[in-house]
């Protein structure tokens, strides 16, 4: 026979809350309950978050996907839309470095560095980038001898809301 005792926690309320605010939130007055019975469940949480999708597939490139190629001893601007953003990188080069970094109008922050010495280099990476209100994302090609090619895409909006490849209708 299974057993049945009430759970008082706070971290567990404001869970619910943030997890079903369409449910109208944890009431007072009201016992969460537990049992040691086994109860089968489904995991319903992409579909509740609002994606149908898996999350290799949420991140395809695809037709918005947006290419910037960084070359000749250059700094470039590749992104500076707010969000979340999927950056595939293609460092190619010789005798110099490169780097992407965001910036936020005063200072940058070095999150990708790549230095070699005389032997050429390619060399692909892969990068998950958030953006605040006012930050870019910069490629600097360090030399004649160095390109930095991106492609990127938006994964989520500011709030962390998922955006699905283009043409994608759950």
């Amino acid at each position: 026979m299974a057993q049945e005792f009430t759970i008082n926690s706070s971290s567990i309320e404001s869970k619910i809350n943030q997890l079903l605010p369409s449910q109208g939130g944890f009431a007072p007055g009201v016992d969460f309950s537990a049992s040691t019975m086994v109860i089968p469940i489904v995991d319903l949480t992409e579909t509740a978050e609002g994606s149908s999708l898996r999350e290799d597939l949420q991140l395809a490139t695809d037709f918005a996907s947006t290419r910037t190629e960084i070359v000749n001893a250059t700094n470039t601007v590749i992104i500076s839309t707010t969000g979340f953003f999927s950056v595939d990188i293609q460092v190619t080069g010789k005798s110099a470095a490169a780097e992407l970094n965001i910036f936020d109008g005063t200072t940058s922050k070095i999150i990708k560095y790549y230095s070699f010495q005389s032997d050429a280099l390619n060399l692909v990476d892969k990068a998950v980038v958030f953006l605040r209100a006012g930050d870019s994302l910069r490629g600097t090609s360090g030399g004649a001898n160095v390109g930095i090619n991106t492609i990127t895409r938006q994964i989520a909006d500011l709030q962390g809301n998922l955006t699905n490849p283009l043409g994608f209708t759950p």
